[in-house]
């Protein structure tokens, strides 16, 4: 509640007008004090001073306790806290995602708790239990007379330690007397509220116990592995024992004061009558034995989908006034668990045979060639992965131990940069894990329903544990080729036609007083191509001549449309070649709009929100489209983009999965083959993988496996195989204008255009740079050549390693 709120309250004015009123009074009662005691004896004065003044204070006392009880927690509050319980992410099928327990929880009732924890709590920590209503004044008077003889001591009962635990913010947490005369308040309104059983059961499972354990249950199987209604007497004590201060009192880092504090516990138990002081000090001399298990999270493993969805819950719930660990919100996602699962494992096993084909190829200084991932694999344990790498790239490895945290560390702490360089290449241990971070190969993976809008998988790295960077959302890189796509559906708006022809020749492009030359790997045949087979073969000669033609305005404009709405595009002509970053979201994003037929609706996460009992409090799912591309231009793009996998960059695809329907998509690969990208749609379903390192000074050795059509296809390949095998996506569904899918078997890959097969040393797209870097370098292109015959893929896959695809003989 806000200052502005406070003024308003209708309590509190009542409040400042007794308190005005009792000051007038105040003052007349003065006046007419002085006229009366003027003729009185001095003694007779004094005392009738002494009480007068004591009545004013104890008047003042309670002006104020009226003043604070709106600001106290009322009985709505105490109703939602006592049934307060996490909200939860659940998946498309309801299935449980995560929550935002605080800690690990798990309520029971009084009933299932050990009678000799009940018996301790009580002797300890408020024996007067059940006579006080909340308060015990007589308690609070011996602990205000023990602390000013020198021996601090609290008054607080039971009930005003629930009161902090169920509302510290209300409260608060400084020591005063504001914050002790707010939980007085609370603690008066919760006796007059609940039973006293209530009261305990509330308490007991609520404390909090350290290792993320809250409640007396997690408590129990946490030092003990056991539930709460087993724990005897001294496992009793240890854990009442912690409640005077738990990171003091913890019996796994400070036993011997925790074993103290238990044998305390237990003398106050004996004196309140709970067992004689024989069996007292036949307990006491017992040791300290724990069966310490710090319990897993149980409120779901998060990925980075669940990861992104508590960012987005967090600000939604500020805005909204939620509190999502108390509020028991139900939160629907559009995460498909059967797809999710199929993305996961496409990732896995593809990114692992990709990795071994990066760790042979860096292995020796002589490439190793071949379209098998399988050999790779079996080469793999065979060779020491990147040793040519590190022995060839000695500046590389030199410029990444310097901007290592070791590094600025120790230079920060005055050693001397030669000195720490050469001391930290010499520690074997660090330089391994450098090493082995800067070649790990990651990848990013995303899958969208077009109708929609709405996330069916999301895969954001490899491994979340290891690598919580995500490639979805939150890493911008060039996106190569498949920013084409862009530029052509803009020519398509201004009507130009798919059959409109252009020379395939190298042209100077002028950018300011420099000269920007794309050009294709293969040279280029000064033949005429219409503007389909310049996308199909994914010719950076033609889509130049596009781009200046159509102009950049419109292309900016229309990739911001279709779905590129956070990633700042630079208006430069490379742009039209994909040199501008952006994030894998937004290009699948752009995809789903194309397979939407020119309607873009904004990617959906969470679907609902419902309150605990059912309610829908906030609905994402019935989103307005925008029409961003003409049904028209949507539609002859598609066709387009359909030559892509049947006779262009990506026809790989669907002969090495044996994918079959009506499906259209790009290849996408940047300078150095640092980037690989691929997109694929088909009308139920858009997904799109980026595969590449960390560190983009490391990339892919070969020029074959290093292009978008050979490695980031194999994890979409993957993927669409498990969704169509699992009746998940409609193999009978058409794009407009799509012809009815032949009978799905796997073939032999037919022969054809590929993304450069051959090593190409330097770069392959030559921009002249102006000097000031006002022009990016551009990303290589995907142009079809002629690649040997691959091998044939069998139906039945052979024994692999690891779970190696089928598409690998």
């Amino acid at each position: 509640m806000d200052e502005n709120e406070n003024k308003d309250h209708p309590v509190k004015r009542h409040g400042r007008r007794l308190a005005a009123g009792a000051a007038r009074h105040a003052q007349a009662g003065v006046r007419r004090a002085r006229e009366r005691l003027r003729d009185r004896p001095r003694r007779e004065q004094a005392a009738l001073v002494g009480l007068w003044s004591a009545a004013a204070l104890l008047m003042a006392f309670f002006l104020y306790l009226v003043a604070l009880i709106p600001l106290t927690p009322g009985i709505e509050d105490l109703n939602q806290a006592r049934t307060a319980r996490p909200s939860k992410i659940l998946s498309l099928d309801g299935k449980e995602l995560g929550t935002f327990e605080q800690g690990l929880q798990e309520r029971v009732k009084l009933s299932q708790i050990s009678p000799n924890v009940i018996k301790a709590l009580i002797s300890t920590e408020d024996h007067r239990f059940y006579e006080h209503h909340g308060v015990d004044f007589t308690r609070i008077a011996g602990a205000l007379w023990a602390t000013l003889k020198g021996d601090a001591q609290g008054g607080s009962t039971i009930t005003q330690q629930l009161a902090r635990n169920m509302f510290p913010e209300e409260i608060g947490r400084a020591r005063s007397v504001n914050r002790k005369m707010k939980e007085l308040i609370t603690a008066i309104k919760i006796e007059n509220t609940y039973s006293k059983t209530e009261i305990l059961e509330a308490y007991l499972n609520t404390v909090p116990f350290l290792y993320n354990a809250y409640g007396i249950e997690m408590a129990a199987r946490t030092y003990f592995g056991k539930p709460a209604a087993r724990l005897d007497v001294l496992e009793a004590a240890t854990l009442v024992g912690m409640l005077k201060g738990t990171h003091y009192y913890n019996p796994v880092a400070n036993p011997e004061r925790s074993l103290k504090r238990r044998n305390v516990v237990l003398s106050q138990m004996q004196k309140h009558g709970a067992f004689s002081e024989a069996r007292y000090r036949q307990l006491a001399k017992r040791p300290l034995r724990l069966r310490f298990e710090r319990l897993a999270d149980r409120s779901g493993r998060d990925n980075h989908f669940t990861a992104y969805v508590r960012r987005w819950l967090q600000d939604w719930a500020d805005e909204n006034d939620y509190n999502l660990q108390l509020d028991g919100l139900v939160i629907e996602t559009t995460l498909d668990p059967a797809l999710q699962q199929a993305a996961e494992r496409a990732v896995e096993r593809q990114s692992a045979a990709l990795q071994a084909i990066a760790d042979v190829e860096w292995a020796q200084p002589s490439l190793v060639r071949s379209t098998s991932t399988g050999m790779y694999q079996s080469m793999r344990g065979e060779v020491n992965p990147f040793a040519y790498y590190w022995s060839s790239h000695a500046r590389e490895l030199d410029a990444f131990v310097r901007e290592s945290g070791e590094y600025r560390r120790a230079v920060e702490d005055g050693e001397a940069p030669a000195a720490a360089l050469k001391r930290l290449k010499g520690d074997r241990d660090f330089l391994s894990g450098l090493k082995a971070a800067k070649a790990r190969l990651e990848a990013g993976f995303v899958a969208i329903d077009p109708s929609n809008g709405e996330v069916r998988a999301w895969v954001g790295s490899r491994d979340f544990e290891k690598d919580q960077f995500d490639h979805v959302a939150q890493a911008l890189r060039q996106p190569g080729s498949t920013f084409k796509p862009i530029v052509y559906a803009a020519a398509l708006e201004r009507g130009i036609p798919p059959d409109q022809t252009y020379r395939d020749v190298v042209q100077d492009i002028k950018v300011g007083g420099t000269v920007w030359r794309p050009t294709d790997m293969s040279g280029n045949s000064g033949r005429s191509m219409t503007l389909r087979d310049g996308l199909v073969y994914s010719k950076n000669t033609i889509t130049a001549q596009v781009m200046q033609e159509v102009g950049l305005p419109p292309i900016v404009r229309l990739a911001q449309g279709m779905g590129i709405r956070q990633s700042k595009l630079s208006a430069v002509p490379s742009l039209a070649l994909g040199t501008s970053p952006v994030t894998l979201l937004e290009m699948v994003s752009t995809y789903a709009t194309i397979a939407a037929q020119g309607e873009y609706r904004k990617p959906v996460f969470v679907r609902r929100i419902l309150d605990r009992d059912g309610k829908v409090v906030a609905d994402f799912g019935a989103g307005i489209p925008e029409r961003a591309l003409s049904q028209e231009s949507a539609v002859t793009l598609i066709d387009m983009m359909r030559g892509v996998v049947t006779r262009g960059t990506g026809g790989g695809v669907r002969y090495r999965f044996g994918l079959y329907g009506d499906i259209a998509g790009k290849t996408g690969t940047t300078q150095n083959n640092t980037d690989g990208w691929f997109i694929l749609m088909h009308p139920n379903l858009v997904a799109g993988a980026w595969v590449g390192f960390n560190d983009n000074r490391v990339t892919i050795r070969s020029t074959y496996w290093g292009q978008g059509g050979h490695n980031a296809a194999l994890l979409v390949g993957d993927f669409f195989r498990a969704a169509l095998d699992g009746g998940k996506i409609d193999p009978q569904a058409l794009f407009p204008g799509g012809r009815k899918p032949e009978p799905p078997r796997y073939q032999e890959e037919e022969e054809v255009p590929e993304e450069e097969f051959e090593e190409v040393q330097g770069d392959a797209v030559e921009v002249s740079v102006p000097p000031e870097g006002l022009e990016p370098a551009a990303p290589e292109e995907e142009e079809p050549v002629e690649a040997p015959e691959p091998e044939p893929v069998e139906i039945t896959p052979p024994v692999q390693v690891q779970g190696a695809p089928p598409d690998e003989a």
